[in-house]
């Protein structure tokens, strides 16, 4: 930590509370994007959904939510690991009232990083594939994205339970989703991702009166399992800066946007990904 920096306030109730989706895996985007928030000030409470993981090629990660809890604790921070189906239209009600009462207080960042990704293509897909999707990363985006607005009460001016060091006047909420931009041959993930974009970015407007940031970013390729060999160097030779992502990389976006400095970026689609081509 350099001198200009601001040293993280000790854990208690003057830390804000971040809300994190898709923390189900310690080398995942989201246990990444927590530990970075943790470690800038935050408390941090995260969704897992371990049926998911178990039926992805990499499986389950044993004892993944406790691990990351503790990391996150050694930071500074309260934590609340929260096992959560997405595709259960109450769930987001339930994280929401878990989270507040486990951290004491309400959330101030939205941090939307779980995904349904099954690859298919257009002729391929089932029916049943297309509605998990979209009811994963479109529909439970929504639905956190609407309770987050129903329950905020930081408006703009507003300093008491919001982001460390913020001015009044400024906007003090923040929403971040990830997406991607994978359609060709991943075509219910891309296109559910589409709807996420369009339903975040709306958001920028309809919740600015209380004082609520909202922007999406696009990591880009980011390896944290699930490439094979012949991939990650197909996609190392694309992109200009030689390597591929890590959910570090997206983390220090995030920790930006989340930030009293990120206040002015808002409704915007980022691309964090080393100048690789779409």
């Amino acid at each position: 930590m350099t001198n200009t920096e601001q040293r993280p306030p000790a854990s208690g109730p003057d830390r804000p509370i971040a809300l994190i989706t898709g923390v189900g895996r310690s080398i995942g985007i989201g246990a990444g994007i927590a530990r970075r928030l943790a470690a800038t000030g935050w408390d941090v409470a995260f969704t897992y959904w371990t049926p998911y993981d178990r039926r992805m090629e990499w499986g389950a990660e044993p004892g993944a939510a406790a691990s990351i809890e503790k990391e996150l604790a050694e930071a500074g921070a309260r934590t609340a690991a929260i096992e959560a189906d997405l595709t259960d239209p109450d769930a987001p009600t339930r994280i929401f009232d878990e989270a507040e009462q486990r951290l004491g207080g309400q959330v101030t960042a939205l941090v939307l990083s779980h995904a349904e990704s099954v690859d298919s293509g257009l002729l391929d897909t089932t029916v049943e594939a297309f509605d998990r999707h979209f009811a994963v990363n479109s529909r439970a985006s929504w639905l956190l994205i609407r309770e987050y607005g129903l329950r905020f009460r930081g408006a703009p001016g507003t300093t008491k339970g919001t982001t460390p060091g913020t001015a009044p006047g400024t906007a003090t909420g923040r929403i971040v989703a990830l997406t991607s931009d994978h359609t060709v041959g991943n075509l219910p993930y891309g296109a559910s991702k589409g709807a996420l974009d369009r339903i975040t970015l709306a958001a920028a407007h309809e919740l600015a009166h209380l004082g609520v940031t909202t922007n999406v970013v696009n990591p880009g390729p980011v390896d944290t399992g699930w490439m094979n060999d012949e991939l990650r160097e197909t996609l190392v030779r694309g992109t200009p800066l030689g390597r591929l992502g890590t959910p570090l990389d997206t983390a220090h976006l995030v920790g930006f946007l989340c930030s009293p400095e990120g206040q002015w970026v808002n409704g915007q689609l980022l691309k964090s990904n080393g100048g690789a081509a779409s």
